[in-house]
């Protein structure tokens, strides 16, 4: 994925190109709306459906995990066939989608519809980026871009209470429902608008698609993925054990079909290289636990509020707003202000800010307990946000610093596809924990311990932080400036939870 667009750096910018960056954006905020907020509507999913909790493990982290199998793949195939045939492809494909989901009459299909979901959104998104690239001059795209962040980061505060009102709204008797429905007109906005306006641009001698590669990462994906959601259900058997060592041996199998396409001077899916590099080996597990351990105890923060404290999904939305709040001021901050000056020091404070607002939330629910209050996390949530905020915006820039410069699009399509698969390995393993805490700490009348839960989310998204603290040490000291290589080809999708 190292190629880049002929036409990138000598181009003019289009005609239409703010009314192309509009449609860009609806993919973007299409995407967040259902990669993350859907967390604010998952109780009330369960309750109408009677979705397990295993079950409503699958519906969150489901999305992420087609998501990460075929990010990559979308951006080969938005290379070879043309990235507005993909979008076009991918926004129509969402949609459909999406109306699977608003009209599922069970908990299978709705889980059904999530994973098509993801599967195209890894069609739509990857596409963004490069459209941006070819439709803009390049004295134009930092425009471009300084529009992009804010609106992306405005979606992710104002999205959760979004959510909420639409969930307790109930309009028509919809309920959760509109949350997938309000996909339908962005959607066909983005379908329609692409159909008019949008330019083709693809690679100018494209390689061929790695197929085998593509198969053999979404099979390591899901045999690792599955048994972390369904052992708590089944009890730990020994199949689900051998299920993740195969994970792992598949994973193998993709090294060694790699190597042999590269003997047979074929592009593979991903270029081994980048891994020789130490920095950026060591840093994609660092990218993976950090959105895992951010997006899981998101997760068990609102089932706490829902579930156990009984908010309805507005007053939840609400209630999360300073954590949202406080990731776009420290997304902001981080990126333009403290990294030119800190460094990979800035990264570090972000850790120690996002283990401080952990610890204080642990503190007030101990001296609040379930009668805690959306006042009582303000300070805790508001701190957590910012600290989270300060790492996740120039994250990548770092980790893409210990790259070289034809390297950058080959690393930064693998760091996309991790931070998708951490967000549904994260779901699995905290779900995994939160649920796993309810009976075996209910109270004296027999009321889930889902105070317990979520203190233990919170402790396991603790020790997280502080692995990702320990690992940035990893990282160059500085991050990549934009001028030093072709911008990478995949953008870093919001997570904001």
């Amino acid at each position: 994925m190292s190629q880049t667009y002929a036409s990138t750096r000598d181009h003019h910018t289009h005609p239409r190109a703010w009314l192309i960056l509009a449609l860009i954006l609806c993919a973007e905020i299409m995407d967040l709306l259902d990669s993350t907020i859907v967390n604010v509507a998952a109780p009330s999913i369960a309750r109408d459906l009677h979705s397990s909790t295993t079950a409503l493990q699958w519906i969150t982290g489901g999305y992420s995990l087609t998501f990460a199998a075929f990010l990559i793949a979308g951006a080969r195939l938005g290379d070879r066939f043309g990235r507005r045939t993909l979008f076009l492809v991918g926004a129509w494909g969402f949609v459909m989608c999406s109306a699977l989901c608003a009209v599922a009459p069970d908990t299978s299909t709705l889980i059904a519809g999530r994973l098509l979901q993801g599967a195209t959104a890894a069609l739509l998104v990857p596409q963004g980026l490069g459209l941006l690239h070819a439709t803009f001059s390049p004295s134009d795209q930092g425009k471009a871009f300084s529009i992009f962040g804010p609106v992306v980061g405005l979606a992710a505060v104002v999205g959760p209470v979004l959510v909420g009102v639409l969930v307790d709204a109930d309009l028509f008797g919809t309920g959760w429902r509109l949350v997938f429905l309000i996909n339908l007109p962005i959607g066909v906005l983005a379908a329609t608008g692409t159909t008019r306006i949008l330019p083709q641009s693809r690679l100018e001698s494209a390689p061929r698609l790695d197929v085998v590669g593509i198969l053999l990462v979404s099979v390591a994906a899901a045999l690792v993925t599955y048994p972390l959601i369904q052992g708590r259900e089944a009890g730990w058997p020994a199949w689900i054990y051998a299920m993740i060592a195969g994970g792992f041996i598949t994973l193998g199998a993709l090294v060694f079909w790699t190597r042999r396409r590269i003997r047979g001077h074929r592009e593979p899916l991903v270029q081994p290289a980048i891994f020789k590099h130490r920095g950026f080996s060591g840093d994609v597990i660092l990218t993976l636990i950090f959105f895992g351990g951010s997006f899981g105890v998101g997760l068990a923060l609102t089932l706490f509020l829902q579930l156990g404290r009984g908010f309805s999904p507005i007053h939840a939305g609400l209630t999360a707003t300073p954590f949202a709040l406080g990731s776009s001021v420290g997304a902001v901050v981080g990126a333009a202000v403290l990294a030119p000056k800190l460094g990979r020091n800035t990264l570090q404070l972000g850790n120690v800010l996002q283990g401080a607002g952990l610890v204080l939330t642990l503190v007030v629910l101990a001296h609040t307990g379930m009668h805690v209050t959306s006042w009582d996390l303000v300070g805790p949530l508001l701190l957590w946000g910012i600290g989270l905020g300060l790492v996740i915006a120039p994250l990548f820039d770092f980790v893409l610093a210990a790259l070289n410069e034809d390297e950058v699009g080959s690393g930064s399509g693998v760091l996309n596809a991790l931070q998708q698969l951490g967000i549904a390995i994260g779901v699995a393993i905290i779900g995994t924990v939160f649920f796993s805490i309810l009976n075996s700490h209910a109270d004296a009348t027999g009321h889930p311990g889902y105070l317990a839960g979520f203190e233990r989310s919170l402790q396991v998204g603790l020790g997280i932080t502080a692995a990702v603290c320990l690992l940035t040490f990893l990282l160059p000291g500085k991050a990549r400036e934009m001028d030093e290589a072709p911008a990478p080809e995949v953008e870093v999708t919001s997570t904001y939870v």
